[in-house]
């Protein structure tokens, strides 16, 4: 994994939301368009946007028929926070528990599988 082109990819807003809104839609993803429409963005730019969080490992996509279905990849989300943890509190984990504690908030994960295109 690539840290800086992923967190360069995600330091723009539109980028941001978008991915935002892709991971609320897991694991059924959306069309290129309806990402545009919803985040109200020139379909040309949203496609611009979507490349770049594609290149860095955000989003997956597959062609249905004649559109581009785009799905958050919930694996490299994974994988950035495991990025950001690996050397968690200077070697004592112990120091983490409160953030560990807030990431158990989170609903309960979808399979693996879920971001595979």
């Amino acid at each position: 994994m690539n840290a800086i082109a992923s967190f360069a990819a995600l330091s723009q807003d539109t980028r941001l939301k978008a991915f935002r809104l892709l991971v609320s839609q897991e694991p059924e993803g959306l069309p290129a368009g309806e990402i545009a429409r919803q985040l109200s963005v020139p379909h040309n730019t949203m496609s611009a946007h979507l490349s770049v969080l594609a290149r860095a490992g955000w989003v997956v996509s597959k062609r249905q028929s004649r559109q581009i279905i785009y799905r958050a990849s919930l694996s490299h989300m994974e994988a950035v926070v495991q990025f950001l943890l690996q050397d968690c509190c200077a070697g004592h984990p112990e120091l983490c528990v409160s953030l560990i504690d807030s990431l158990s908030g989170c609903e309960t994960a979808k399979p693996n599988n879920q971001d595979s295109p």
